[in-house]
């Protein structure tokens, strides 16, 4: 009786808006970026999608293939839920498995193709892997993780005819052309029942300890797909390069993004800084995205590599905070940049650098400066606070004071695979604890000071890695700068720096005095480190580490 005067309670204190209003299936359709492709293919069919080597498809043919393989992935008993994995270079396999995985309800799990075999057998255990795609040049490495996985998987080659892979022997029982034609392009392929299922499981870093498991929803992977074009400007029918390697937050979504927009993808296999300049000229390329690093080796570039842009082109990096000094080579080679900012967590970027025209007048410096910044959230994101993690209040918008960037929205990722206490600790407060520490200045951009595993804690003060290597890679001799911490006697902890230099340059003493000059800055504004010589105990001399090495760790989110 007392359930019933409830019920009536809230049926007299329900609005019309409230009744026989419900969802059904002409007015309610769950949001999933599989049907930008049907779109794509009914209304451009004949546009070219893909273009590889000796290889392009139209959008007709991409769906084609897609719908085959997720065909062919049914008839082995692949189901909703289960994992198909993926580990390939930037080919149109790794694009296609984008749509044929989930086609048929299953989850791509795209795999860093730079793991050894110990990190992969966790990933292809733990992510309960059911299929295995992979590139035969990984034949070893896959080889050695295979030893240790404890199921039975069902492999997949891919045999890339455009590449010398002789010595590259086969690994299962299946080449990927002949398995997907092994599938029925008729094939009713399912859209999931609920946004909310799973689309991807992808697998963070592991810097300290096993990688986790990170599960993105389709409405997740619809609403970045859709925030990207908007938030960078995209046009229908551009030309994008494929530089971001599709295993990192699903190419930051871009193979969902493209499709909707119908443009053209042009795969790129390996970094190739003279293959880049080629490939713009020749498919007059307007898009590409790629971490600092890739930046500065195209900035970097012997003269004769680089090509004269027929046009502006639009380029993002993340990945690491770059250089400001970065954004005003790569401008003086035609390039527009933009720096965004996110996590394996957030679906790939969900921070940009919108720039404001009134900053056109400024000097470069000052420009090189704001563009540096991470910025504010991009239009599918609800919000990005920097907070104090213990209070979980704002910090003032000084610029100064330096608190974690905290995230909400729908582009936070599902959860954690199979790891409840991970998943609650990171949303901890209703909130995505992302572990980065950052300021926010007066007119509410977010600027990254370090992860807050990697800052610097030298005599209980925090120095900023990040600040230093700007400092250094502001220097004209000077290609990379990485700068971590170093065991001290007395202060526990100071910065040291490993610099590679641009072949034939020479700048130590030069270096040094930019790094004391910067100690002074720091000392006079937000770190107040107190030191008898700033100089000596917070940044050694550079000459005892200078690093002959193209490798540098990136540091940093998406």
């Amino acid at each position: 009786m007392e359930v019933n005067i409830l019920w009536i309670l809230n049926l007299i204190n329900m609005s019309h808006y409230d009744t026989n209003l419900d969802k059904n299936d002409a007015n309610y359709v769950p949001l999933s970026p599989l049907s930008f492709l049907e779109r794509t293919k009914d209304i451009y069919p004949n546009y070219e999608a893909i273009v590889y080597e000796s290889r392009s498809y139209t959008w007709a043919e991409v769906y084609k293939r897609c719908v085959k393989f997720a065909s062919a992935l049914d008839n082995i008993g692949i189901k909703t839920g289960d994992t198909v994995s993926i580990m390939a270079f930037n080919t149109p396999e790794i694009f296609e498995a984008h749509y044929s995985i989930p086609m048929v309800g299953a989850v791509i799990n795209a795999i860093n193709t730079r793991l050894d075999p110990k990190t992969i057998s966790y990933i292809l255990n733990h992510s309960d892997a059911k299929v295995l795609i992979v590139d035969r040049q990984f034949h070893k490495v896959i080889t050695q993780a295979l030893e240790n996985v404890k199921t039975q998987i069902t492999i997949i080659d891919i045999d890339d005819k455009d590449v010398n892979l002789t010595r590259s022997k086969k690994i299962g029982e299946y080449e990927y052309e002949q398995f997907l034609n092994t599938g029925n392009e008729n094939y009713k392929w399912k859209k999931p029942k609920d946004e909310w299922q799973a689309i991807s499981l992808g697998y963070t870093s592991g810097t300290t300890g096993n990688p986790k498991g990170v599960v993105y929803h389709h409405r997740g992977a619809y609403l970045m797909a859709t925030g990207s074009a908007t938030a960078w400007n995209m046009p229908n029918k551009l030309n994008f390069l494929y530089t971001v390697p599709m295993f990192h937050c699903n190419g930051w979504c871009y193979p969902w993004t493209l499709s909707m927009l119908h443009g053209r993808v042009i795969c790129l296999r390996n970094i190739d800084v003279k293959k880049i300049f080629e490939l713009i000229e020749k498919y007059d390329v307007t898009h590409f995205g790629g971490a600092p690093i890739v930046l500065n080796m195209l900035a970097n570039a012997p003269k004769e590599h680089q090509k004269k842009l027929k046009r502006k082109i639009q380029v993002l990096t993340a990945g690491a905070p770059p250089p400001s000094i970065i954004f005003e080579k790569m401008q003086n080679l035609g390039f527009d940049v933009m720096h965004v900012y996110g996590l394996t967590e957030t679906y790939g970027h969900m921070l940009q650098c919108a720039w404001n025209n009134e900053w056109d007048n400024l000097d470069q410096d000052k420009q090189n400066e704001i563009k540096a910044r991470q910025g504010v959230i991009y239009p599918n994101t609800e919000a990005a606070v920097v907070m104090d993690p213990e209070t979980m209040k704002p910090v003032p918008q000084d610029g100064k004071t330096m608190g974690e960037i905290m995230i909400r929205g729908n582009i936070v990722m599902k959860g954690y695979y199979k790891d409840k206490e991970a998943t609650e600790k990171s949303m901890k407060g209703g909130w995505f604890h992302s572990g980065d520490l950052a300021v926010t200045y007066p007119n509410g951009y977010i600027k990254i000071q370090d992860r807050s595993k990697d800052i610097i804690i030298s005599g209980g003060e925090n120095i900023s890695s990040i600040e230093i290597e700007n400092t250094i890679a502001k220097h004209p001799a000077v290609s990379l700068a990485a700068v971590v911490a170093k065991p001290d006697e007395k202060w526990g902890e100071t910065p040291c720096a490993f610099v590679e230099l641009i072949d034939g340059k020479k700048a130590t003493e030069e270096i040094n005095e930019l790094v004391k000059k910067k100690a002074i800055e720091l000392e006079q504004s937000c770190i107040n480190i107190q030191r008898e010589n700033a100089e000596e105990v917070i940044f050694p001399p550079v000459e005892d580490n200078i690093l002959e090495h193209s490798g540098i760790a990136d540091k940093g989110g998406a």
